[in-house]
């Protein structure tokens, strides 16, 4: 049975809907959605989590939605047949979840999986895909993704995948969490030791950030200069705390006089109004 990573374990639906086919997508999700509603990974705002479903069959679509339909903290916003046309749709609609196909025409779901998590890392991706070798889904989690499952299970685990993912878990399979688990400790065994090889470990739009953040700007107007939201700000903000454990402004101004970056900083913050600078410059000379 699949689980989050915190070991949340889904119990499997029993209950039918009246009028339902035998077996259905539909009476598989309405007897999810009869579960407690404790229980549900709604997202924190206490509104619908809403979906764009991304996956070139059509039959496919139908049927996940026919699951969804009966689930009430879910809702569809909208529908891709690629991975370009997902990202275009995502950036519009700015769904809490998008659940992606890996092979498409016209743009497939890996590259835009990556393409999400580096412009929108707010918005999760749930891969659901036919494949089942974890070694090729393990770069796309690392990657960005939030979660997967094959299609085959997708009648009954969907919408808890869903539900989990938009809550901010992962959603794998136990043999993946294994994986996932012991690439942590192999890591954790080889960690970078210099600022340099922990700055390196960080994304492009991530390393902007740090710099940015470092320079002086704050959320909003880092958000302006990089044309995201300050909410998106908050999330690289979070990757970054999570990855090498900065959390304040003045540990992003060391950090980078540690990794040699603060040519580059100071550069930054000189072209911004002088009060900015003087922020800069004060945390730079404090003992």
């Amino acid at each position: 049975m699949p689980t989050s990573i915190d070991d949340t374990a889904f119990a499997a639906p029993t209950a039918r809907s009246a009028g339902a086919p035998d077996g259905s997508l539909a009476e598989t999700g309405a007897a999810l959605a009869a579960r407690p509603y404790a229980r549900r990974g709604v997202s924190p705002t206490g509104e619908p989590i809403r979906v764009i479903l991304a996956d070139d069959h059509k039959l496919l679509r139908q049927g996940v939605k026919a699951l969804l339909r009966n689930a009430p903290d879910i809702v569809v916003v909208g529908e891709a047949t690629s991975g370009t046309e997902a990202v275009a749709l995502a950036e519009r609609q700015r769904p809490d979840v998008v659940v992606m196909d890996l092979d498409m025409s016209g743009g497939d779901g890996a590259s835009a999986t990556r393409t999400l998590a580096r412009e929108a890392p707010s918005i999760r991706v749930l891969i659901l895909t036919m494949y089942a070798e974890e070694e090729r889904l393990l770069p796309l989690l690392s990657d960005g993704a939030r979660g997967y499952l094959a299609k085959n299970t997708a009648d009954t685990e969907l919408v808890d995948a869903i539900r989990v993912v938009a809550s901010g878990d992962v959603y794998v399979r136990p043999s993946v969490a294994r994986l996932l688990a012991s690439r942590v400790m192999q890591r954790t065994e080889r960690r970078p030791d210099t600022a340099v090889e922990r700055f390196a470990t960080l994304s492009d739009r991530e390393q902007t950030v740090l710099r940015l953040t470092a320079a002086g700007y704050n959320g909003p107007e880092i958000g302006e200069q990089l044309h995201i939201t300050a909410k998106t700000v908050d999330t690289y903000k979070q990757r970054i705390e999570e990855k090498i454990g900065l959390s304040h402004r003045t540990e992003y101004v060391r950090f980078a006089m540690d990794a040699g970056l603060m040519l580059q900083v100071v550069a930054r913050a000189g072209l911004r109004r002088s009060a900015a600078a003087g922020r800069c410059a004060d945390t730079f000379l404090r003992p």
